[in-house]
């Protein structure tokens, strides 16, 4: 889980049914972290982004909001930034504890399909995730996920980590693309071979209704607990988009808006040029950390598809395969 990164929290506020199926993803770092993004894909839907280029002041985010709704569930990240001005986290500016701007990044996916027309995210959903967020948090048809599709299949919220060397780097994915994460012909993942899914595979083809997959979006985050600069953790967001081009096919098309923000915290310094191995010492250990940021983030996905339950009448992998379960 990308909270296996210490700093790092997560919460959710969805609601589904009654015309519902839409919500809201928070990653918190009430610390604050360096941040970045890398975006790719012809529709992409976002705030904050560009004070996240290395060049420009702030340095560092106090949170990332992900939400459903398109471009109307940006105001989700409205709510986030009123639960961090009450508690005084943000960047100061002005003299007093209370003077500061909250930093809160964020991009959405679409899924308006999914609900009843005026049915999304708001302010609302954003303070209630913050309000939710904590260490242990669900995976699936929840927050950011509640109404997302990937390819024929109903997407979720997926989260994974991995320790490398003394680092540890962790990622989560709202899965919604317009590629299938799935051969359709067998039943097995795009990114089945990254880890063990405690699943088994099957091996038939699905029968499934045609779904237009016009308008996506896969959105996530991906955090170490290193202490990187901002073109470095632009470096890891780079990295994980690797991992979803490999969890679905085809990945980043003009219908998809993939966005992956990077997440820093820092409190682990990488080795400088004093030691053994000189001046390649810093760079070769931020390889490592991006080349574990694209597995961890294909991971994530599989999860997403794995633990998602159908909704607004998308049907879930669970439900097309049930024996991958048994």
């Amino acid at each position: 889980m990308i909270t296996d990164v210490p700093g790092v929290l997560v919460g959710h506020h969805e609601r589904v049914g009654d015309g519902w199926a839409t919500g809201t993803t928070v990653v918190l770092v009430p610390d604050g972290a360096v941040g970045a993004v890398d975006q790719r894909g012809g529709a992409p839907g976002t705030r904050e982004t560009n004070l996240l280029e290395p060049e420009n002041l702030v340095q560092r985010v106090n949170a990332v909001c992900l939400s459903g709704g398109s471009a109307y569930g940006l105001a989700a990240a409205d709510g986030v930034m009123k639960w961090l001005s009450e508690r005084d986290l943000g960047f100061p500016v002005g003299t007093r504890p209370h003077e500061v701007v909250p930093i809160v990044p964020a991009a959405v996916l679409f899924d308006l399909p999914r609900s009843e027309w005026g049915n999304r995210p708001d302010a609302s959903f954003g303070y209630s995730a913050c309000e939710a967020a904590s260490g242990s948090f669900a995976l699936g048809t929840v927050g950011a996920g509640a109404g997302a599709a990937v390819g024929s299949l109903k997407g979720g919220i997926g989260s994974a980590s991995e320790v490398v060397g003394e680092y540890t780097v962790g990622a989560l994915a709202a899965v919604n693309a317009a590629g299938e994460a799935v051969d359709l012909s067998t039943g097995r993942a795009y990114a089945a071979d990254h880890g063990d899914f405690g699943v088994t595979w099957p091996s038939r083809a699905a029968d499934l209704p045609s779904r237009r997959t016009d308008l996506n979006t896969t959105i996530g985050v991906v955090a170490v607990d290193a202490a990187l600069s901002k073109a470095e953790a632009r470096r890891l967001a780079v990295a994980a988009q690797d991992g979803l081009a490999r969890a679905v096919r085809p990945a980043h098309t003009m219908f998809d808006g993939d966005t992956v923000f990077a997440l820093a915290t820092g409190a682990r310094e990488l080795p400088d040029a004093s030691g053994p191995f000189g001046a390649a010492a810093r760079p070769a250990a931020l390889d490592a950390l991006c080349s574990a940021a694209a597995r961890v983030f294909a991971r994530a996905m599989v999860h997403g598809l794995l633990a998602a339950t159908t909704a607004g009448g998308v049907p879930a992998y669970r439900d097309v395969w049930p024996e991958a379960f048994a």
